[in-house]
């Protein structure tokens, strides 16, 4: 069976001093390998078929075939790594705790601990009729989450 870790190791030597990071790499016990990466611009088809030739040059199909795929991040997928943390900084994100409830607000103040999410909450002040928005800032450690993912919004 081919190794997760020796297909990270091809993957992470192609994109040093390139834009993109790796997200994830899975490999099923069929030898199914999925590959995901992402950029703080868009990732072309061009550089995930590039990418995809690379890692089938450094396997070897006549020793144990493989199935590989070569993607991007989906858009709207939970967050897999830091740097996705950093590239969706100031943008509005959904944060499920995972002992916890759901917000929604603007990923702010990311870490390599921790971020934070300015949420808008609806408050009757004392004294007013109507509601008003209050703006709270929530601070999360990575592993009081179980997912965070982009939201997309169309206006």
């Amino acid at each position: 069976m081919i190794e997760t870790k020796n297909v990270k190791e091809i993957v992470e030597t192609y994109l040093q001093d390139t834009p993109y990071f790796l997200v994830d790499v899975v490999v099923d016990k069929n030898n199914s390998i999925l590959v995901e990466v992402d950029s703080e611009e868009n990732v072309p088809l061009e550089y995930c078929v590039e990418l995809s030739r690379h890692i089938e040059s450094k396997l070897d199909r006549e020793v144990e075939d493989f199935e590989l795929e070569v993607g991007s991040a989906g858009l709207t997928s939970p967050f897999k790594v830091l740097q996705q943390y950093y590239k969706y900084e100031g943008e509005e994100v959904e944060v499920q705790e995972k002992n916890g409830p759901k917000y929604v607000g603007v990923l702010v103040d990311v870490t390599p601990e921790s971020f934070s999410l300015e949420i808008t909450k609806k408050v009757k002040k004392e004294g007013e009729k109507k509601k008003v928005d209050v703006k709270e800032k929530l601070t999360f450690k990575y592993e009081q989450i179980k997912y965070t993912k982009y939201i997309i919004r169309f206006k």
